[in-house]
């Protein structure tokens, strides 16, 4: 088993030991991890389709719903505490999509991740990407929401793969990985 992978943190540490871990196998492993040829294709798709689910969120207008209900009625789904759903793994694959993991809440009272403008990551937990409350169903029809719900499926689906993925190489030593090798992403998983 790789160091980094033996020392991983589990699920319930403390969201700060998570993203350290996250800095330091990155730092360790990002040429190896970039250069696989199955994240080579994922993280450009994955990267898109994340975009494309909060560009739909914005149409929709979603993102200004999410903020006044925080600013206004004192409460958010991007709560403190919705962190800790985040796993070391999710958060190594923002760092291999350039996003900066940050040091410090800003909000005390939101989620680690959360800043003035929204999320700060790249790609988030399922459940930031597919979560939508009551008092946005019930003014938004389904109809409206499909392109959104579409979006979503993609991303999650690329998503899932690119943490499989992530987590088998993790696992994998070093010299066993062929850079040249033609890989199906999916069936590399």
């Amino acid at each position: 088993m790789d160091k980094l992978e033996g020392n991983k943190p589990s699920l319930a540490s403390a969201i700060e030991e998570k993203t350290a871990w996250a800095w330091e196998c990155y730092q360790r492993e990002q040429e190896r991890f970039l250069q696989d040829p199955v994240l080579r294709l994922l993280l450009p798709d994955l990267k898109q389709a994340a975009h494309q689910s909060r560009t739909w969120m914005r149409r929709l207008k979603i993102d200004q719903f999410c903020r006044d209900c925080g600013e206004k009625e004192g409460g958010s789904c991007c709560g403190a505490g919705l962190e800790k759903h985040f796993s070391p793994d999710l958060l190594l694959l923002n760092l291999l999509l350039g996003e900066l993991l940050p040091e410090r809440r800003e909000d005390p009272n939101g989620c680690f991740f959360l800043s003035t403008s929204g999320c700060r990551l790249s790609v988030r937990h399922v459940l930031c990407i597919n979560y939508l409350c009551s008092k946005i169903t019930d003014r938004i029809s389904p109809g409206e929401l499909s392109p959104l719900r579409q979006a979503e499926g993609e991303e999650i689906t690329l998503l899932f793969q690119a943490v499989e993925r992530l987590k088998r190489l993790l696992v994998e030593k070093r010299g066993s990985l062929n850079p040249n090798r033609e890989a199906d992403p999916v069936k590399s998983l």
